[in-house]
């Protein structure tokens, strides 16, 4: 299973450009960050989804601009969208989730933007925890993908890597800028019980004009279920 991380800045840079990276990295699913919201937000959104080659699994505005998106091949089995605890003068975080399945094998999938601020970011990691345990059936795998605005070692990735593994791309991971990158952010947080089989971050010429993140795409080896 191919799973791409991105944050698109609501298509305020490149749309073509972005559409045109999501559909390179030919992947399962993708967590998307920063979708649109605002003035014909669900047509932006399908658009995307249909210059992307795949389709909208769930999110938007009601996710607090997190959208999950698949290809035709994963079979979606259920889906929602979680609204964290609001702060005064602080943008609304969430989530979009998802219970998939792809070649026999279900996973659940919850793609998240992490506030700038530290004390609601690590408040809202409590509750983004809570939410996927609610929509994952008890056996069922596992993984949180997005922009979590902090860094490896720090509170933030520590809660995040608690249950899951750090997807650790190759190289120095870096994600933020894209024309620049000088920190990584953005990462993919796995269920033990998925082997992880590789992960990078894309730096194609396209990914220097789409938005101001670099994606990262991880590929899993998936178990199929039993019974």
């Amino acid at each position: 299973m191919r799973l791409l991380t991105y944050n698109v800045r609501s298509l305020r840079d490149d749309a073509a450009a972005v559409a045109r990276v999501i559909r390179a990295c030919r992947p399962d699913v993708a967590a998307i960050q920063e979708a649109p919201r605002f003035w014909l937000w669900r047509a932006k959104r399908d658009r995307l989804a249909r210059r992307s080659g795949l389709v909208v699994v769930t999110g938007g505005r009601p996710a607090a601009s997190n959208l999950l998106l698949a290809s035709p091949d994963v079979t979606v089995v259920s889906t929602g969208n979680v609204l964290f605890t609001a702060d005064p003068r602080l943008h609304r975080r969430g989530a979009a989730l998802a219970v998939l399945e792809l070649a026999g094998a279900r996973f659940a999938l919850a793609g998240t933007h992490l506030d700038l601020v530290e004390r609601p970011r690590l408040r809202h990691v409590g509750e983004l925890h809570a939410a996927l345990d609610a929509v994952a059936p008890t056996g069922v795998p596992t993984v949180v993908a997005g922009d979590m605005n902090d860094v490896p070692e720090s509170a933030t990735w520590r809660l995040l890597a608690q249950q899951r593994v750090d997807a650790v791309p190759a190289g120095d991971g870096f994600t933020y800028s894209a024309r620049n990158p000088e920190r990584r952010i953005d990462g993919v947080f796995a269920d033990p019980a998925l082997r992880i089989r590789s992960a990078e971050v894309i730096g194609t010429p396209d990914v220097m004009i789409a938005s101001d993140h670099r994606p990262v795409l991880v590929e899993f080896e998936l178990s199929p279920r039993r019974g």
